[in-house]
């Protein structure tokens, strides 16, 4: 199993049955250094499943005192698999540190 930060939709029992088939198990973290900000959706089948035109999207700031909430999810390889092809091309997926000192991954802006 590895680990994957969740700060928006991937939360939703909605999102999980339907990208990965199952209610994902996790903790609530904390990822430092990113701030938030939104990106426009036009992909349908992300529209249908999330039901939101505008989500969340992580931008790199490199101040320590910017936090991001979240869940960190355990998840196995074919679900990251799943997860990516979720994820629109405004995203791409990084590894790092969380606060509670667990690695996992992210999806990133851009």
């Amino acid at each position: 199993m590895t680990h994957l930060f969740s700060y928006g939709t991937l939360q939703t029992e909605q999102v999980q049955i339907e990208t990965f088939g199952r209610i994902l198990e996790g903790e609530k973290d904390i990822l430092t250094g990113y701030k938030l900000s939104k990106v426009e959706i036009t992909d349908p089948e992300v529209l249908r499943k999330s039901g939101q035109k505008y989500h969340p999207i992580l931008a790199f700031s490199g101040n320590s005192e910017d936090e991001v909430d979240g869940m960190l999810f355990e998840v196995t390889e074919d679900e990251i698999a799943q997860a990516d092809e979720y994820e629109v091309d405004d995203y791409k997926r990084i590894e790092t540190v969380f606060k509670s000192g667990k690695t996992g991954f992210i999806y990133v802006g851009k």
